[in-house]
């Protein structure tokens, strides 16, 4: 094991963004967020400056709150999981850089705002309605291939991964991104849900929604939790195609 690492870290705000290096012990299962959490305890870069600690965001440390969201070495990724060694062992660098994702309003630093994702899980409706007034007993059974499909679509931590690594979400599309259509083929799943599947498939329809992916797959490639966003794409396409015709002919939904 080398004795020590850079951590090159893109810092600053929107129009005064840098490269800053800080050179760190190499300790057994360091991790990027052990290692940001060794500079707030003493930030001094590799000039022996003294400087403002990294501004960056954590939660749970076990990739499940997905805050922690960041670029380590070009990747989007979970800082808590990405463990120093191995990726100095795949790149054969010694430098581990990390950069804030691009495809949010930059707040500071490694920080940026998901608002955006969040709106749009608003958008789709992505929630069970519930009244909470009646006890109306046990609901319908649900197979267990059923079962297994939407515990790996609720898996989804909205941690934006998949956003960053797709290209048609940029800031000249209104594309909504893979996680919400994702989430509204799990919601149309449950029996409860699925009363609010028409209104979720029309927001599927309108600009921004599923026309606008372009088949990159990038998003499955770099969900950290493997969700099939490309099945969700495919699936939820048939469905909108099948809402489009119902619509057309005027046909009642089916359950």
């Amino acid at each position: 094991m080398t004795k020590s690492f850079i951590l090159k870290v893109y810092r600053g705000e929107t129009g005064n963004q840098y490269w800053e290096e800080f050179e760190l012990e190499m300790t057994p299962f360091i991790n990027v967020i052990s290692a940001l959490m060794e500079i707030q305890k003493k930030p001094v870069n590799r000039q022996g400056k003294q400087v403002s600690p990294v501004a960056w965001e954590q939660g749970c440390l076990e990739e499940v709150c997905g805050s922690c969201s960041m670029l380590v070495n070009g990747r989007p990724r979970q800082a808590c999981t990405a463990l120093i060694e191995p990726i100095i062992k795949k790149t054969g660098s010694f430098v581990v850089k990390l950069a804030p994702f691009t495809k949010f309003p930059l707040v500071r630093d490694l920080v940026v705002d998901r608002a955006r994702m969040f709106e749009n899980l608003k958008q789709v409706k992505a929630w069970v309605d519930s009244d909470g007034t009646y006890i109306k007993g046990f609901g319908p059974k649900i197979s267990q291939d059923k079962q297994d499909t939407m515990y790996a679509l609720s898996t989804c931590m909205t941690c934006g991964c998949c956003s960053e690594g797709c290209p048609q979400v940029n800031s000249r599309s209104k594309f909504i991104g893979p996680a919400p259509i994702s989430q509204v083929r799990l919601f149309n799943m449950h029996p409860t849900g699925k009363m609010e599947a028409k209104a979720r498939n029309h927001e599927l329809m309108k600009e921004g929604g599923i026309s606008e992916c372009g088949n990159a797959q990038n998003c499955v490639r770099v969900c950290p939790k493997d969700i099939p966003l490309t099945e969700s794409i495919a699936v939820m396409g048939r469905e909108v195609t099948k809402q489009g015709l119902k619509d057309l002919l005027s046909l009642p939904d089916k359950d």
